[in-house]
């Protein structure tokens, strides 16, 4: 089974092997980005490596039904967005393959989730329908099979009393947040962590209040937590698998996703590292959907392959999304 061979992956080579398998069976299964292919003059043969594969603008997961298989979709995730805004929508047909690409990327990075306590300050994302984070959350709170764990909406008493509680029993806490909600908490209350808490941030000021650079946002919460490093994890709707900084501001992937770089004025063109351009995006555990996505999001490359990222594109929509207008 396909799914399987992805997320045993341990190589360079396994994982080049894993793409092109990935690509020809979405070349074949998925229509429009069949289209959106020849259009661009690729086709199933002509994809020999690679850097031969073409991305498909995220502006599609607005417009289209990505889909590669003709299994029943059994959830969809949607992204958030303000009022009238047109929100992406991904239909994902085996829930299973995200709940595993989830858990086995935290253990990747963080190890067995049995060892933290999850508290989870997710306010935004939690009063929606559709939130593929809330979906994780709720199954990483589950895993961890701890009484404490837990969603904290606006109670934001009860989470400080949890966390004093948890640092004087010297117990591990993954505390991730939504930026405002994670500002909000520090500006409100008056709180010194120590090392066995983990502070994550999930990006997304969503009009909540003036948008940060990454680093100034975790100087701030440094700052206000009293903690030497703030993790991050970078994940959106389109995907089915996440990416963590463990708090040097660089991020790095699981085995089946990787990164590439886009020449902002050539979408077709990839960079090579330390250069900045779009984020392109390779995730195996999209293979019922699409694993090959040029995102909104400004980034570069480090030599050791980690990523960080830099902000978005000033348009709203990605060129190139016109190519398929009809």
């Amino acid at each position: 089974m396909l799914s399987e061979t992805i997320f045993s992956i341990q190589n360079d080579t396994d994982f080049e092997k894993a793409v092109l398998r990935v690509f020809n069976h979405q070349y074949i299964n998925n229509k429009i980005y069949q289209r959106f292919c020849n259009l661009l003059g690729v086709t199933k043969t002509s994809v020999k490596q690679i850097e031969d594969i073409p991305y498909l603008p995220i502006e599609f997961f607005k417009q289209e039904q990505i889909v590669s298989t003709s299994s029943p979709i059994s959830k969809i995730f949607t992204s958030s967005g303000t009022t009238g805004s047109v929100t992406s929508k991904h239909y994902v047909s085996d829930l299973t393959i995200y709940e595993k690409s989830f858990r086995k990327g935290f253990q990747h990075f963080y190890g067995n989730i049995t060892d933290y306590i999850v508290l989870a300050l997710l306010p935004s994302y939690l009063e929606r329908e559709g939130s593929s984070l809330i979906y994780m959350t709720e199954k990483l709170i589950q895993d961890s099979n701890q009484p404490e764990s837990g969603f904290y909406l606006y109670e934001t008493e009860k989470l400080v009393k949890t966390l004093q509680n948890c640092i004087s029993k010297n117990k591990k806490v993954l505390l991730i947040g939504v930026s405002f909600a994670l500002l909000d908490l520090i500006e409100n209350h008056s709180i010194t962590l120590n090392d066995t808490i983990i502070v994550m941030e999930t990006g997304g000021m969503k009009g909540r209040r003036k948008e940060m650079i990454r680093q100034e946002l975790h100087e701030t919460l440094k700052k206000g937590f009293g903690v030497s490093k703030i993790h991050s994890e970078y994940g959106m709707t389109e995907l089915l698998s996440q990416a963590y900084s463990t708090g040097n501001g660089t991020f790095r992937c699981p085995p089946w996703m990787k990164i590439a770089i886009r020449n902002p004025e050539d979408a077709l063109t990839l960079l090579g590292t330390n250069k900045t351009g779009g984020i392109n995006i390779i995730d195996l555990a999209n293979i019922n959907s699409c694993s090959f996505i040029a995102t909104q999001d400004l980034g570069k490359i480090y030599n050791d392959v980690s990523f960080e990222i830099l902000g978005r594109f000033d348009n709203s929509d990605i060129r190139g999304c016109n190519l398929m207008a009809l």
